[in-house]
């Protein structure tokens, strides 16, 4: 995808990383939550979140007939929250991103597009229409 191309569905950060604070001492953590709380609430001033929340550590991985212990918080890459960007472009949400203040301690933030539709389903009525045709 082209990084400029334009969605009228926004975008979404995913922030990876549980475990960015082990080994800090507490008032680091303070004052990067602190700068966390300072970023969110001015994204929020500007009209750009529509939905955030921390995810908790523990939960289930369901696949086939039955769920499975898991995500793993000790995983690097597990999901501790996200935030849902009014944004138009991937650019625009990437340097959102970018301000993170939790990136220079191991946190990775994935950008997302979000589709307008199930790109599965997307399939089925394109392929639909190319019958009829």
């Amino acid at each position: 995808m082209n990084p400029s191309t334009a969605t009228d569905n926004g975008h979404l950060l995913l922030f990876r990383s549980t475990n960015w604070h082990r080994g800090m001492a507490p008032e680091e953590i303070q004052r990067i939550m602190a700068d966390w709380t300072s970023w969110f609430e001015g994204l929020q001033k500007k009209g750009l979140i529509t939905a955030a929340s921390p995810l908790e550590n523990e939960g289930y991985v369901v696949a086939g007939d039955a769920p499975t212990d898991g995500p793993f918080a000790e995983s690097k890459e597990s999901i501790g929250g996200f935030f849902m960007l009014k944004t138009k472009t991937m650019d625009e949400a990437v340097a959102i991103a970018r301000m993170c203040p939790a990136l220079p301690y191991g946190m990775k933030v994935e950008v997302r597009p979000v589709a307008p539709a199930c790109p599965a389903a997307k399939m089925v009525e394109e392929a639909k229409a190319h019958a009829m045709a």
